[in-house]
């Protein structure tokens, strides 16, 4: 594209990504999570190593900008820092995850930038892949808009049980990367390209006719209790009896289920003082109704050093998990010492969690073994594999009300559904303020509760036995796929290759 200056290439480029959010839930146009990164390939053949670092960032910042603008929200309602100085964090963040596509783009013409447009179009393909792979552990990662949550509902959804959403994300950018090829060659190669895209669809496809998981019991009865106690309350010394009531109110209308489900941090109280007061007591009832309750609740250790975002049951089985996956910032401070100042400024509640030891995050409840996830833990598809094979189903308990009415909600059930998806198990959603769930083996969305009402979910569900490739392989089987073709591609390239 010579006759395009390099400014208005990087604005098409951030239209691009901006364009690429509304692939995903709630929108789900999902054939723009297809145009968008096109536009960035397409963009990428005629750019230098200096171009094409740009426009990935202009990509990554519109992509980023438009879909995780919401972390203000966290940040100045309960961060208490101001609106302003909310944007301000949450923009420098935004800045920052964009970089990652400029690595793409700049390492991507260092390695095939004089190569043919076809050996260009797979590195930055495999790159992509690796790169968002990446984006999910450094730092402790942060996974969000990987594009493969986008593909929910369409055939290429069936490569999740295979390979994952990074499996699902490298099928898209091949789709992208196909339809750029045609478009350069004006054409020429279109029959071609349209048998690669038939290849690629319909055998995702066909994989979606594929049941890697089966039953292995009998079906069970879930209540999910939704209390929509809101946020900016839920630590108030006033509000924890009304709120402990509240969810013992809804809790003994439901005893004629197996499970009861309450979500993250649920009670505004930590474990040790409610131990005699009220587990006891709760605990008899749940018995003699045959019922157990699996509640959300921080814990705190004897010596008072430490605490911790906990889930805990009651009933037949008393035990507990601890959240290994911690936020950071919301729930621990990275660097304490040295941000100390940031720490006092901020006065984020419940902000110093520590991590959970659990070799694997199993609990035993209703009779079976759950495989349990907190939170923001749901978007590390190669941690929730840990429970599996033992897991009979999934259990992530949220509290999305941080984030408002915003796109975070929708996004946050869409991730989860692609856990489901990859394991072949169903999952139990508990959240504080919506978005509840009930999701089956394939990703479905079995039923939903609506958001900021009090609500009770009710449902049944089916423990499942078996593997899926990627409950064995984890992230590796795409990674390693990625990384041998992408050694194929540096031994062939042309010895010339383009500077910064």
């Amino acid at each position: 594209m010579p006759t395009i200056s390099p400014i208005i290439k990087n604005i098409l480029a951030f239209i691009a990504g901006a364009a690429t959010v509304f692939g995903f839930a709630p929108f789900d146009l999902y054939p723009l999570a297809v145009l968008g990164p096109a536009v960035l390939l397409l963009l990428w053949l005629s750019a230098d190593t200096r171009g094409a670092f740009q426009q990935g960032w202009s990509f990554g910042l519109g992509m980023f900008g438009i879909g995780v603008f919401w972390m203000h929200i966290s940040i100045n309602q309960f961060g208490g820092v101001g609106l302003y100085l909310a944007i301000f964090f949450t923009l420098a963040f935004i800045t920052a995850m964009a970089l990652y596509y400029g690595l793409v783009g700049w390492l991507g013409k260092r390695i095939a930038g004089s190569a043919s447009r076809t050996m260009q179009l797979v590195t930055f393909v495999l790159l992509w892949t690796l790169i968002e792979w990446m984006r999910g552990w450094i730092l402790t990662g942060f996974p969000w808009l990987a594009l493969g949550y986008s593909q929910l509902g369409t055939p290429l959804q069936g490569y999740a049980p295979l390979l994952g959403v990074y499996g699902i994300s490298l099928m898209v950018l091949v789709s992208a990367a196909s339809v750029v090829s045609v478009v350069v060659s004006r054409f020429k190669t279109a029959l071609p390209v349209v048998l690669m895209l038939v290849l690629v669809w319909g055998s995702g496809w066909l994989l979606t006719q594929k049941q890697w998981t089966t039953p292995s019991g009998d079906p069970f009865k879930v209540s999910i209790i939704q209390a929509n106690v809101a946020q900016s309350l839920k630590w108030q010394p006033s509000t924890r009896q009304p709120t402990i009531d509240l969810y013992l109110a809804l809790t003994r209308m439901e005893y004629a289920s197996d499970l009861v489900v309450w979500p993250e941090t649920a009670v505004p109280a930590f474990y040790h003082e409610l131990e005699q007061e009220l587990f006891p007591e709760l605990e008899q009832e749940l018995k003699d109704n045959n019922s157990d309750l699996m509640l959300g609740i921080p814990v705190r250790e004897d010596a008072g050093l430490r605490y911790f975002n906990a889930m805990v049951t009651l009933g037949t089985v008393r035990n507990s998990y601890f959240k290994r996956h911690l936020v950071p910032f919301g729930e621990f401070m990275p660097m304490r010492l040295l941000l100390q100042p940031l720490i006092r400024f901020l006065d984020i509640p419940m902000s110093n969690f520590a991590p959970g030891e659990a070799e694997r995050p199993l609990l035993q409840v209703a009779g079976h073994k759950a495989g349990v996830s907190i939170c923001y833990e749901d978007a590390f598809g190669d941690e929730v594999i840990e429970a599996l094979p033992d897991a009979d189903f999934l259990v992530n308990a949220s509290n999305d009300a941080w984030f408002g009415d915003s796109l975070a909600l929708p996004q946050h059930l869409q991730i989860a559904r692609m856990r489901s998806l990859e394991t072949g198990r169903y999952q139990l959603r508990a959240t504080n303020t919506g978005i509840s769930a009930f999701i089956g083996p394939k990703g479905e969305l079995v039923s939903s509760s609506p958001i900021f009402k009090e609500f009770v979910l009710r449902g049944e569900i089916i423990p499942m036995g078996g593997m899926t490739p990627y409950a064995r392989m984890g992230n590796w089987g795409v990674v390693l796929i990625a990384l041998l073709m992408l050694g194929v591609v540096i031994i062939l390239r042309p010895a010339k290759v383009e500077t910064f």
